[in-house]
């Protein structure tokens, strides 16, 4: 008898230390304070009223303070965000071109609770290209280009999925008078960033599946354009699925309705080949197809 219920304590015992262990604790985060009085600032490095994007290395720092924050959340506005204690950041923006990006700063309290304010900027990167290619395509300031008329397949085009004028290639001096009589110049600033001009005597050449690209109608022909104000370039790797071995898988685009020596609605050539004297471009027309020039430089 005195074994069961020294037993049957043991087992009461067991119990109470069970319960005893599943005990809920509580925590606690104090007073939950919002932030308040948040303001932000951003420079980008270099801008100005004549380059509001900046100088081109994409760098911008921004600053936030507020009170009560004990971290502060900036959203860069280009997928990417930092988490930073005082609020001060210096952040390199990469994709080349100019583009506007809304930065948001988060001040972030007690218990996660946040103050939030953004401000749009306007950030211009410069993609750097080698020497050797600043140098050929502008002869280190500024170069003047024509189209290389007596060489067969001055200009062709393919498909899209092809590196070569697959489908037609002109024989020398075969196209539209219009075609053969642009001058167009490359002009490199101290900043190495690359401005077009094309001279295009009044008219260019364009396919008639582009026509309504450039606000005109019709077949293959030559139409009236202005084409005469300097367009800055924006440079960048590649995006087709060339590779080293039939480009030199550099592209640039020309803003606007721009074009170069004839107009296929698109605005974006890649850099086939380019030597001190040549140069070979492919573009992708409004029709699907890739369209290819020869240039040389004005002799």
């Amino acid at each position: 008898m005195k074994t069961y219920i020294k037993g049957l304590l043991l087992i009461c015992l067991a119990v109470l230390i069970t319960f005893s262990g599943c005990t809920k604790e509580e925590y606690s985060f104090g007073k939950l304070i919002t932030p308040t009085d948040l303001s932000m600032t951003t420079t980008v490095a270099g801008a100005d009223a004549v380059n509001p994007g900046g100088d081109g290395s994409g760098n911008v720092a921004v600053s936030a303070t507020a009170t009560n924050a004990m971290s502060y959340k900036v959203d860069f506005g280009d997928g990417k965000w930092q988490i930073v204690p005082e609020g001060t950041v210096n952040y390199k923006y990469t994709n080349p071109g100019t583009f506007d990006y809304t930065v948001t700063v988060s001040a972030i309290g007690t218990g996660g609770i946040t103050s939030t304010a953004s401000k749009k900027i306007t950030v211009f990167v410069n993609f750097k290209l080698s020497e050797e290619m600043l140098q050929n395509l502008t002869s280190g300031a500024s170069q003047t280009w024509v189209t290389d008329r007596e060489t067969p397949g001055h200009v062709g085009v393919g498909p899209a999925d092809t590196y070569a004028s697959d489908y037609y290639s002109a024989a020398p001096n075969e196209r539209a008078a219009c075609l053969y009589d642009d001058e167009i110049t490359f002009t490199k600033d101290a900043a190495d960033g690359i401005s077009l001009s094309v001279d295009n005597k009044g008219q260019s050449f364009l396919i008639g599946a582009s026509t309504g690209y450039y606000g005109t109608a019709g077949d293959d022909d030559c139409y009236n354009l202005n084409l005469a104000t300097p367009r800055k370039l924006t440079f960048m790797n590649a995006t087709s699925g060339s590779t080293p071995a039939n480009s030199t898988r550099i592209q640039f685009v020309v803003p606007g309705n721009g074009l170069i020596n004839f107009g296929t609605g698109g605005n974006t050539y890649e850099i086939l080949t380019l030597t001190a004297t040549t140069m070979t471009l492919r573009n992708i027309g409004i029709d699907g197809l890739a369209w290819y020039q020869k240039l040389k430089v004005k002799p």
